[in-house]
Protein backbone atom coordinates (compact mmCIF):
# COMPACT_ATOMS: atom_id res chain seq x y z
CA UNK A 1 0.00 0.00 0.00
CA UNK A 2 1.07 3.52 -1.09
CA UNK A 3 1.56 6.06 2.26
CA UNK A 4 -0.24 9.00 2.01
CA UNK A 5 2.34 12.37 1.32
CA UNK A 6 2.03 14.48 4.25
CA UNK A 7 2.96 17.84 3.60
CA UNK A 8 3.89 20.26 6.98
CA UNK A 9 3.89 23.88 7.51
CA UNK A 10 5.49 25.23 10.72
CA UNK A 11 8.90 23.31 12.16
CA UNK A 12 8.99 24.99 15.18
CA UNK A 13 9.44 23.63 18.94
CA UNK A 14 6.70 21.02 18.04
CA UNK A 15 6.70 21.01 14.71
CA UNK A 16 10.38 19.91 13.36
CA UNK A 17 9.64 16.85 15.95
CA UNK A 18 6.70 15.64 14.73
CA UNK A 19 7.50 16.14 11.12
CA UNK A 20 10.59 14.02 12.21
CA UNK A 21 8.06 11.63 13.89
CA UNK A 22 6.42 11.51 10.52
CA UNK A 23 9.55 10.63 8.11
CA UNK A 24 10.55 7.92 10.83
CA UNK A 25 7.74 6.42 10.11
CA UNK A 26 7.96 6.10 6.67
CA UNK A 27 5.67 8.75 4.95
CA UNK A 28 6.34 10.75 2.56
CA UNK A 29 6.70 14.83 3.75
CA UNK A 30 6.72 18.08 2.13
CA UNK A 31 7.70 20.85 4.32
CA UNK A 32 7.45 24.61 4.49
CA UNK A 33 8.55 27.36 7.31
CA UNK A 34 9.46 31.02 7.09
CA UNK A 35 13.26 29.99 7.88
CA UNK A 36 15.00 27.81 6.22
CA UNK A 37 17.23 25.95 8.72
CA UNK A 38 14.19 23.61 10.12
CA UNK A 39 13.34 22.68 6.47
CA UNK A 40 17.25 21.87 5.62
CA UNK A 41 17.60 19.88 8.59
CA UNK A 42 14.57 17.97 7.71
CA UNK A 43 15.26 17.54 3.84
CA UNK A 44 18.48 15.46 4.94
CA UNK A 45 16.45 13.02 6.68
CA UNK A 46 14.31 12.67 3.15
CA UNK A 47 11.82 15.48 3.05
CA UNK A 48 11.02 17.75 0.33
CA UNK A 49 11.89 21.04 0.78
CA UNK A 50 8.16 23.20 -0.70
CA UNK A 51 8.47 26.91 -1.80
CA UNK A 52 5.67 27.82 -0.30
CA UNK A 53 2.07 26.59 1.27
CA UNK A 54 0.75 26.40 -2.07
CA UNK A 55 3.41 24.46 -3.16
CA UNK A 56 3.26 22.05 -0.57
CA UNK A 57 -0.51 21.51 -0.38
CA UNK A 58 -0.29 20.52 -4.15
CA UNK A 59 2.11 18.03 -3.39
CA UNK A 60 0.59 16.58 -0.51
CA UNK A 61 -2.51 14.35 0.40
CA UNK A 62 -2.65 15.39 3.93
CA UNK A 63 -1.61 18.74 4.88
CA UNK A 64 -1.08 20.04 8.85
CA UNK A 65 0.07 23.41 9.82
CA UNK A 66 1.64 23.60 13.20
CA UNK A 67 1.72 27.59 13.79
CA UNK A 68 1.60 30.28 16.68
CA UNK A 69 -1.53 31.98 16.55
CA UNK A 70 -4.51 32.60 14.20
CA UNK A 71 -3.22 35.27 11.90
CA UNK A 72 -0.40 33.25 10.61
CA UNK A 73 -2.99 30.73 10.36
CA UNK A 74 -5.17 33.04 8.47
CA UNK A 75 -2.15 33.88 6.44
CA UNK A 76 -1.16 30.43 5.56
CA UNK A 77 -4.38 28.97 4.74
CA UNK A 78 -5.53 32.11 3.01
CA UNK A 79 -3.42 34.12 1.65
CA UNK A 80 -1.60 34.28 -1.37
CA UNK A 81 -0.14 31.36 -2.35
CA UNK A 82 -1.93 29.77 0.29
CA UNK A 83 -2.68 26.37 1.78
CA UNK A 84 -6.55 26.71 -0.28
CA UNK A 85 -4.61 27.87 -3.59
CA UNK A 86 -3.11 24.55 -4.03
CA UNK A 87 -4.96 22.09 -1.95
CA UNK A 88 -5.78 18.88 -4.28
CA UNK A 89 -9.80 18.02 -4.26
CA UNK A 90 -9.90 14.75 -1.85
CA UNK A 91 -7.19 16.32 0.58
CA UNK A 92 -7.00 16.52 3.90
CA UNK A 93 -6.34 19.65 6.10
CA UNK A 94 -5.26 19.72 9.61
CA UNK A 95 -4.19 22.32 11.73
CA UNK A 96 -2.96 21.71 14.87
CA UNK A 97 -1.87 25.06 16.35
CA UNK A 98 -3.33 27.04 18.76
CA UNK A 99 -6.41 29.47 17.35
CA UNK A 100 -9.21 31.27 18.01
CA UNK A 101 -12.49 29.62 17.43
CA UNK A 102 -13.93 32.07 15.02
CA UNK A 103 -10.85 31.13 13.01
CA UNK A 104 -11.38 27.84 13.52
CA UNK A 105 -14.91 28.05 11.98
CA UNK A 106 -13.72 30.12 8.85
CA UNK A 107 -11.19 27.38 7.92
CA UNK A 108 -13.51 24.56 8.46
Amino acid sequence: MTRKTIGFIGLGIMGKPMSKRLLEAGYPLVVYNRSTPPMDELAALGARKGTSPQDVAAQSDVVITMLPDSPDVEQVALGPNGIMEGIRPGSIYVDMSTISPKVAVRLA
